[in-house]
């Protein structure tokens, strides 16, 4: 994977025309994550030309611009999705998790060390927004402490897109209207 450019793990796995998939975080991680622990981009074997520390965000977020642009010029529709939770509503869902037998695989320490870079992320939420969200693919920021309505609110976007894309089922042929009738005759004479 290190020997790919930050967009190819999630580029080889887009869907086909027609499909629908969906990506927890994606290359997002790279713009996110990754500029919050500069020191991953070390490890990523990037050449020194790479290690300018503005350019090389600048240059992702006009990548990513770049690819969903072209995904949207081809027919591919990208609804992105942010669900933010106050910092208090993730200290509380983290506490259930705890007190939830079932829910105790949901946290590991490092969730809770990368909450106490809570700022340095919403930071870099902020920056990415600001650089990625265009009239094509805009960014929806969705208000999640409350877990229904959140689910509500992006239940509608999806629906909306969907209604967007004026979905109809295929049209048949008049060979296939014949082998329908065809297998009718066949299943009538199952009885």
């Amino acid at each position: 994977e290190l020997q790919h450019d930050f967009l190819w793990r999630t580029t080889c796995r887009l869907p086909e025309r027609g499909r629908i998939g969906i990506f927890n975080r994606s290359y997002y991680e790279e713009v996110l994550v990754v500029k919050v622990h500069p020191e991953i981009l070390v490890s990523q074997g990037l050449s020194e030309k790479l290690h300018d520390e503005k350019k090389i965000w600048d240059d992702r977020y006009r990548s990513i611009v770049d690819m969903e642009d072209h995904l949207h010029r081809n027919d591919t529709r990208i609804i992105k999705f942010y669900l933010h939770l106050s910092q208090e509503e993730q200290q509380k869902r983290f506490v259930e998790r705890i007190d939830a037998p079932d829910k105790n695989w949901k946290l590991s320490i490092s969730d809770i060390q990368e909450r106490k870079e809570w700022q340095k992320y919403m930071q870099a939420y902020e920056e990415c927004f600001s650089a990625t969200s265009t009239n094509q693919t805009p960014w929806f920021i969705v208000p999640a402490d409350d877990k229904e309505n959140a689910r509500l609110i992006v239940s509608q976007i999806i629906l909306e897109a969907f209604n967007e894309l004026h979905l109809t089922f295929p049209k048949t042929t008049a060979q296939h209207e014949q082998e329908l009738k065809s297998i009718r005759k066949q299943l009538s004479k199952d009885k």
